[in-house]
Formats: C-alpha cells, sequence, structure tokens
C-alpha cells in the first residue's frame, strides 16, 4: 500500500517550492524572518480558509493542536501577535503574484468551454466586499459605508479567475477593463456597467471581440437587417452604427434582439463579431452567469467576510490567499478527475484536511460493514 501524506500536505505540494522561493526573493522586505517565513504565513491563511476558522486566535490553536500534522508542512506553531504582524506588514502584492502563478499551473488542466468554437472565452464583472466604516477607514465607500471592490476576468476553461485586482470600492469597473490585456481572437463578455464606446473601439482596433447589453438610451441607425430563426427566441439580428456626439472613428456593431423562453425576458445584445450565429452571440451572453456563481461560492464558502487585520494589507493578503485556496481546490479537481461539484469537495476536504490517505479515496464507494458492526447483531446481544 503506497504511503501518503495528509490531505492538507498533498494540497501544498501543489505549489513548486523553487518558484514559491523565487517569488518571496522578489516580493522580499530585506530582512528575512528568523522563524515565521513566508511559507508558514501562507500554510497558516490556507488553513485558516480551508478549515473555515472564524478568527485569528482560532487558527493558531487549531493548527497548535496539530502539532505533529505541522512538521510534514514545513511549520512550526506561531504566537498570535507573529502572524498577525505579518499580516499587518509583509506586502500582499506577494500573494497576489502566487495567485497568479497558480493560475498559470491550473488552466492547462482545466476542461475547455461548451461551445464549438476555439476562441478563448472571458467574463468580466466586479462584485463589492462590505466592510465596517468604523474598523476600515481606509476603504470609505459612501457616507456611512466601506468596502473594496473585487474586478475579476473569468476564464470559461474550468471557470478559473484569470485576473483578479482588489482596489476601493469607489473606483469604476471601466477603469480597471482598461488596463486588461487580452490575447487576441478572444471573447470577452461584460455587462452594462462598463458600457465605454471608446473601449469598444479599442478592443476592436486590437481584434478583441466582446458580447454585453444594449442601453436603452443608445442611439443608432440600422445598415442592415438579417434573417432569423424565431423558433430559437431570436427577435433581430442588425448591423447598427452607433450615433455618437463627436466619434474618432464610426462604430459599426451587431446588435441582435432576444426573448429568453424561461422567462419572456427580452434582451438586446451588441458585439463586433458578425460571423459566429446568432443564437451563440447570446448563448454567450448567457454563459456569463458562471461569474456570479463564482462570486457566490467564494463568499459562501471562503473567509472573505470577515477579517483577521484592519489594515489594507492585511485584507488584501487574506482575499488573495482566498483566490490561492480556490485554484488548489480547482487543480485537485482537474488533477484527481473528479466529477463532484466545487462546493463538496471543499466540505469533505474540510473534514479530512488531516487525514492521511489520497485524495481519490475519499470520493470511493463505502465498503460492506465488518461484522462487529452489524446492527442485528448488536441488538440480538443486547436483549440476550
Amino acid at each position: 500500500m503506497a504511503h501518503c501524506n495528509t490531505i492538507f500536505h498533498q494540497m501544498l505540494k501543489l505549489i513548486p517550492r523553487h518558484l514559491f522561493a523565487k517569488l518571496e526573493a522578489e516580493h522580499g522586505t530585506g530582512r528575512k524572518a528568523r522563524t515565521f517565513g513566508r511559507w508558514s504565513q501562507l500554510v497558516h491563511l490556507l488553513a485558516m480558509q480551508l478549515m473555515a476558522r472564524v478568527s485569528l486566535r482560532d487558527c493558531v490553536s487549531s493548527l497548535k493542536a496539530r502539532l505533529k500534522s505541522l512538521y510534514h508542512l514545513g511549520v512550526t506553531p506561531v504566537a498570535r501577535s507573529t502572524f498577525a504582524d505579518a499580516n499587518n506588514k509583509r506586502p500582499a502584492s506577494f500573494f497576489e503574484a502566487l495567485f497568479g502563478l497558480m493560475y498559470q499551473r491550473c488552466q492547462p488542466l482545466a476542461p475547455k468551454h461548451k461551445f464549438k468554437f476555439k476562441n478563448k472565452l472571458y467574463s468580466l464583472d466586479a462584485t463589492v466586499i462590505s466592510l465596517c466604516l468604523s474598523l476600515f477607514p481606509w476603504a470609505s465607500f459612501r457616507r456611512t459605508k466601506a468596502g473594496v471592490k473585487l474586478h475579476t476576468l473569468m476564464d470559461h476553461d474550468g471557470h478559473l479567475p484569470a485576473f483578479v485586482a482588489i482596489k476601493k470600492a469607489r473606483e469604476h469597473e471601466v477603469k480597471q477593463a482598461r488596463t486588461l490585456k487580452l490575447p487576441k481572437g478572444s471573447i470577452v463578455v461584460e455587462d452594462l456597467g462598463y458600457t465605454d464606446y471608446a473601449w469598444y473601439g479599442q478592443l476592436t482596433a486590437q481584434k478583441i471581440f466582446f458580447v454585453t447589453r444594449q442601453k436603452s438610451n443608445a442611439r443608432y441607425e440600422v445598415l442592415e437587417r438579417r434573417k432569423v430563426n424565431k423558433k430559437q427566441g431570436l427577435l433581430s439580428d442588425q448591423t447598427i452604427r452607433l450615433t455618437l456626439k463627436a466619434p474618432e472613428r464610426p462604430l459599426i456593431l451587431r446588435r441582435i434582439a432576444y426573448q429568453d423562453a424561461a422567462t419572456g425576458k427580452n434582451y438586446v445584445f451588441l458585439t463586433n463579431h458578425f460571423k459566429l450565429a446568432a443564437k451563440t452571440i447570446a448563448d454567450i451572453y448567457k454563459e456569463r452567469w458562471q461569474i456570479e456563481i463564482f462570486f457566490r461560492f467564494i463568499k459562501q464558502n471562503l473567509k472573505i467576510k470577515a477579517f483577521m487585520g484592519n489594515s489594507e494589507n492585511a485584507v488584501l493578503s487574506q482575499i488573495y490567499a482566498a483566490l490561492i485556496a480556490y485554484l488548489l481546490l480547482c487543480y485537485i479537481k482537474f488533477l484527481c478527475n473528479l466529477s463532484v461539484t466545487l462546493q463538496r469537495l471543499m466540505r469533505i476536504l474540510q473534514l479530512n484536511l488531516f487525514r492521511t490517505c489520497s485524495v481519490q479515496e475519499l470520493f470511493e464507494p463505502p465498503g460492506p460493514a465488518p461484522d462487529n458492526m452489524n446492527v442485528n447483531n448488536q441488538l440480538t446481544m443486547a436483549w440476550a
């Protein structure tokens, strides 16, 4: 029988230590920690996410209770104050870079998106993580609110977050969208919040396709009308020219009207892709819902609502650690070819994090119960 270390150890082995050390050197503070290094900090932050610990004290004490297992993880017990100082002072840019590294390693194993076309498909959206204004004054959002905004570009190959930027909640989504560098020929899907005709023109010039919703007050003129299959819910397929106030170049787009058969709601889409079928464009926008599922998963299953530090650096470190934990879960699922949902995978790993077995064993069907566990035999002995 092959020897297996703990499940947590197997997950951490997916992070190459030589690449970790390289990132550590690039994002170092100039002074090497004597006892509680970057690796120990990462292990503690991931343990907090995967073990669902509710506080910094809870995380530290829970790992101390697993003293024998910590040796195999390459860490030692740490004082709560030391852990807190590390989160507050060590640059969160290290965890941002590690998140990017883990995406690059996980992406080749991810299953392709469900469409027939070979273009890369991305969804772009942002969600606000609310914070308490009195505890996080640096993240003031409105007069009585505070928060940070999680700008996310999702890769539909495996539904992985390909890019994440954490900014103050007051920053508009379009500002971050303009900084993205997407591969040529890719398709990016966004909602009405990203409406920016100048940006649409830049994407078109870069030969990047987009699919979005049309604003109700958009002004345009119809240049061409194409036949549609109304049985598919399509209402119209047109080529339009946006009538802007002072356009540098006239923006010619494709306008598709669609009615959802399930809800009866009408949608109007804009795109610069003229070759795909109109129904495919509608299905592409519908697939954008996957990024909403991603936001719901991390908010419900990972620790990004209650924080173990009040500084901006501590908050960013914890959020990026949560995203790294998400990628590790996806990595394990792809690597072991598991058909379970990500939520069920996390719940099972959470209960068996320090169990010494392979990940596949956790999902094997249970064998027959031994004779001494037979309920009827126990009842017979009790009444004898």
